[in-house]
């Protein structure tokens, strides 16, 4: 059993940054993933960024704006977003396909002026 926690979510102008965390209780191996999903209002959820020692992957709507960086040491991964836009506006959940695949609670990202 896995816990991923997040944190970092909050409301910010459009064109800031902010970075979020997600941290998990146990060892998530390096070749398994860890990422970031998100779901705004009355959508799917979509895959925003998710890395392995083996690969990193972004949404399109991410590339050039989003980066994602993971510590294997300390079984963290983050999510550092510049430029948002308001339609960046979701609630962010951290996931790892390790195991049968764990979901964090998931933090609000708000894009408002």
């Amino acid at each position: 059993q896995v816990q991923l926690v997040e944190s970092g979510g909050g409301l910010v102008q459009p064109g800031g940054s902010l970075r979020l965390s997600c941290a998990a209780s146990g060892t998530i191996s390096s070749n398994y993933f860890m990422g970031w999903f998100r779901q705004a209002p009355g959508k799917q959820r979509e895959l925003a960024a998710r890395v392995s020692a083996l690969s990193i992957l972004y949404a399109e709507s991410a590339k050039g704006r989003f980066t994602i960086s993971r510590d294997y040491a300390k079984n963290t991964v983050y999510l550092q977003m510049n430029n948002l836009e308001p339609e960046d506006t979701a609630v962010y959940y951290c996931w790892t396909n390790w195991g049968r695949g764990y979901w964090g609670q998931g933090t609000q990202v708000t894009v408002s002026s």
